[in-house]
C-alpha cells in the first residue's frame, strides 16, 4: 500500500512539472510573438513615415519652351490617395502597439482569442489599403516613366527626372511597408490557426 501511495504521488508531481514547463514554454511563446509583431509594427512606422516625408518634401520646377512648369504629388489623385494610404497605415500601426501591449500585460487569465481575430481583421484591412495604393502610384510613375503610346500620352519622366527618381524612393517604401502588412497577417493567421499561443 506504502508503495502504491508513493508511485502515485511521483505521477502526480511529475503531472504537475510538467504542466507547469509546458506553462512556462508557452507564455515564452507568446511572449516572442508579440515582441516580433510590435518590432515589424514599428518597421511599418518607420517605412510609412519615410515614404510620406520623402513624397510631400518632393517639389520639382522645370522650363520648357518659355512656360514653367511644376511637379508635385498633389497634382495627381493616385500619389495623393497613396500618401493617405500610408498615412492611415502609419496612425493604425502606431496605435496597435498600445494594443499589443495590452495583449501582452493579460497574463494568462483571459482568452484573447477575439482580440487576436479583431486585430488580424483590421491588418488586413491596412495591408488591402496600402497595396490599393501602390498599385495605383505604380500605374501612374509607369506612364510618367514610359508613357502609352496607344493613348498618345507621352512620358514626362525626362523632363522632371528628379522628381521622378525621388517618387520612385517613396514608392518603394511603401512597398515596404506592404510587405512588413504582409508578413504581420501570415503571422496572425498563424496564431489563430495554430491556438496554443493564444489559449488561457
Amino acid at each position: 500500500m506504502a508503495t502504491d501511495s508513493s508511485s502515485t504521488v511521483d505521477k502526480v508531481d511529475k503531472n504537475l512539472s510538467s504542466s507547469s514547463l509546458d506553462s512556462t514554454s508557452l507564455q515564452r511563446r507568446r511572449t516572442s510573438f508579440l515582441m516580433a509583431q510590435a518590432g515589424i509594427r514599428i518597421l511599418v512606422v518607420a517605412f510609412t513615415l519615410i515614404a510620406i516625408s520623402v513624397m510631400v518634401t518632393n517639389r520639382q520646377s522645370v522650363v520648357i519652351f518659355g512656360l514653367n512648369f511644376q511637379a508635385h504629388y498633389t497634382y495627381s489623385s493616385a500619389f495623393k490617395f497613396l500618401i493617405a494610404a500610408d498615412a492611415v497605415l502609419c496612425s493604425f500601426s502606431a496605435v496597435s502597439l498600445v494594443f499589443i501591449y495590452s495583449l501582452s500585460r493579460s497574463g494568462s487569465t483571459s482568452s484573447p482569442l477575439k482580440k487576436y481575430f479583431f486585430l488580424f481583421l483590421l491588418d488586413t484591412v491596412m495591408m488591402v489599403l496600402i497595396i490599393a495604393g501602390c498599385a495605383a502610384a505604380t500605374a501612374i510613375g509607369y506612364v510618367g516613366k514610359y508613357g502609352e503610346e496607344q493613348m498618345t500620352w507621352q512620358a514626362t519622366c525626362g523632363y522632371v527626372s528628379k522628381f521622378c527618381n525621388r517618387m520612385s524612393i517613396s514608392l518603394a517604401f511603401s512597398y515596404l511597408a506592404f510587405v512588413a502588412s504582409l508578413l504581420l497577417n501570415f503571422m496572425s493567421a498563424h496564431a489563430l490557426i495554430y491556438r496554443p499561443i493564444i489559449k488561457k
